[in-house]
Order: structure tokens, then C-alpha cells, then sequence
């Protein structure tokens, strides 16, 4: 399993809590950075963020993707549409949540959502 993370850098114990999720290993966790020029167009700007992440359309296809989206709703909009035309489907996205009864902001691995599981099952309640 290979993890694109859009957001700020995991824990190794958050690392963890998401291979438990999955009952999967993450072979390798890319840190993105996502810095946008919000004067400029932003679909320009994600295809470029995605270009640069130079992988393979092979790539793309086949192996298993988990995402960390950016927390800017408009960009992790964007950015899901280009996986999809990349992939071909939608890829599987992590939740954070802020830690319980923490005296530090952190956060933990709140579920996996497998958002082509989440299209799939609405296509039935059309």
C-alpha cells in the first residue's frame, strides 16, 4: 500500500493505527507539499502538484493508493477528480480527528473511507 499524504507530516504511531485499519502495509508515505498561490487558478496548480509527483500512469492503475487529502475543500476537490481521471477510480481516503483527553493538539487516525466504496453504494439509491 502506498500512502500520498496531502497534509501535515504522520506519526509513526498514526502510521500504525492505519495499517491496523487495513490489516495492510504501507510500503511508502510521500509527504506533499501543498502550497497554492490562491490568486492563481487552482486546477492548473494540482495538475502540476500531481505531475511533479512523477508516477507512472502503470503506476497509477495498479497499485494501492491511500490518501491523506489537503484540508483546503476546494483543492482536495480538484485533486479528487485528477486521481480519478488517473486511476480510474476514486482512491481511498484517510480521516484524522483530534485526539481524546490530549493536553497537545495531535490527531489519530480517525477511519479509512474507500470513496469508490462510497460511489458504488449510492449508484443503488439512485
Amino acid at each position: 500500500m502506498r500512502l500520498l499524504n496531502f497534509s501535515h507530516p504522520l506519526t509513526n504511531s498514526q502510521i500504525s493505527q492505519v495499517e491496523n485499519l487495513t490489516q495492510l502495509k504501507i510500503e511508502t508515505v510521500r509527504d506533499v507539499r501543498v502550497q497554492f498561490d490562491i490568486t492563481q487558478e487552482f486546477v492548473p496548480q494540482v495538475v502540476k502538484m500531481v505531475e511533479e509527483l512523477a508516477i507512472s500512469s502503470e503506476e497509477w492503475q495498479t497499485e494501492a493508493w491511500l490518501l491523506v487529502l489537503p484540508s483546503l475543500n476546494y483543492i482536495s476537490t480538484i485533486l479528487l477528480a485528477e486521481l480519478h481521471g488517473r486511476i480510474g477510480r476514486f482512491p481511498t481516503i484517510i480521516r484524522l480527528r483530534p485526539g481524546a483527553n490530549t493536553l497537545v493538539n495531535s490527531f489519530e487516525v480517525a477511519e479509512i473511507i474507500s470513496l469508490d466504496g462510497v460511489r458504488n453504494a449510492a449508484r443503488t439509491r439512485r
